[in-house]
């Protein structure tokens, strides 16, 4: 079975309406939808904008594989209630837009997250956004990278809702140094999306590079994914490099080979 392809809209560099005509032209079955600022944020989009936007994707044969709420995190203890309210107005656009993956980054695990008042005080936030979502038919989805999957799978846990999720990223934790094939399996229960990015790791630092010229091993990552039962969407990322639009295409050319 074909990999379904997305394309975070954003990494086109692009007006909207054109990075959705791009994401069609180079075969992407999706698009992820950047909605924590910008003209898709909740104050900015309106019913009718939401509407149009809707009736742009139809005509363009794609759906929303995920959103992106990322305003943060919810580590750092300044301004942390003002982003949990802010995170649940998000999943409610996402939710409004019949979008049910909404992914973000919860901020960096800390290794004794248990034993510190800032690990507790994490948890309560993530539990609060968690247990919102799960309430409203959706997940939070957090991505990969800042620790290992093992402990992030170890926090996770606790946060105890079928509202949290995993938006798995396989570059991000190729560039940290982790083992991202193993960490399919420690994650797999949590695993809703996943970004399509390559990375390099050279002399202890992490560089993102175009799809299929990095470390990670595609062939070995994707029947990873195809053997923990996953049918969700492979979501070209891009943050580098001088033409994205050339860039996503060969992603999209690469993935169709899956």
């Amino acid at each position: 079975m074909a990999l379904k392809i997305g394309v975070i809209h954003t990494s086109f560099r692009l007006p909207l309406k054109e990075s959705l005509e791009k994401a069609k032209e180079v075969g992407g079955h999706g698009v992820q939808l950047w909605i924590a600022t910008g003209e898709l944020a909740p104050e900015n989009l309106t019913e009718t904008g939401k509407k149009d936007l809707l009736h742009l994707l139809e005509s363009n044969n794609l759906e929303i594989s995920a959103t992106c709420g990322d305003i943060g995190g919810f580590a750092n203890p300044q301004g942390l209630e003002e982003r949990v309210e802010r995170t649940k107005r998000l999943i409610d656009l996402s939710v409004s837009l019949n979008a049910p993956i909404m992914t973000t980054h919860i901020g960096v695990v800390p290794e004794d997250w248990r034993e510190t008042e800032q690990g507790k005080m994490m948890l309560d936030a993530v539990k609060e956004v968690a247990k919102y979502a799960e309430n409203h038919g959706a997940f939070l989805a957090s991505e990969t990278g800042p620790e290992s999957p093992e402990l992030m799978k170890d926090f996770l846990d606790a946060v105890q809702s079928k509202g949290i999720a995993v938006n798995y990223d396989p570059a991000n934790l190729v560039m940290k140094g982790f083992d991202y094939l193993g960490g399919v399996k420690v994650l797999a229960p949590y695993i809703v999306h996943t970004h399509a990015k390559d990375g390099i790791r050279v002399d202890g630092k992490g560089q993102e590079v175009a799809l299929g010229e990095g470390h990670v091993d595609w062939d070995a990552y994707i029947a990873a994914m195809k053997e923990i039962g996953f049918n969700g969407y492979f979501t070209i990322e891009r943050e580098v490099g001088p033409d994205p639009v050339a860039d996503i295409k060969k992603a999209a050319d690469f993935l169709k080979k899956y």
